[in-house]
């Protein structure tokens, strides 16, 4: 369980294929959900946070431990 927690706005960075990306928390979910076409787990206890690279624009879907606020 992550202890981290983000909001939508929130500027963070993660660790990629590409290196360090920067991004902006574009949506927070609480429940399971479908992105790019795979069923994502998240919970309250566990939510997972759908970003948007700065650079790229490209979205990704992480939970709260992979990122850390900018």
């Amino acid at each position: 369980m992550s202890t981290t927690t983000f909001k939508v706005g929130d500027h963070v960075t993660w660790n990629s294929e590409a290196g360090h990306i920067t991004g902006k928390v574009k949506k927070v979910h609480h429940s399971d959900f479908e992105f790019m076409g795979k069923t994502r787990r998240a919970s309250k206890d566990a939510p997972q946070y759908e970003v948007e690279s700065d650079k790229t624009g490209h979205l990704a879907a992480h939970k709260g431990d992979a990122l850390s606020k900018k």
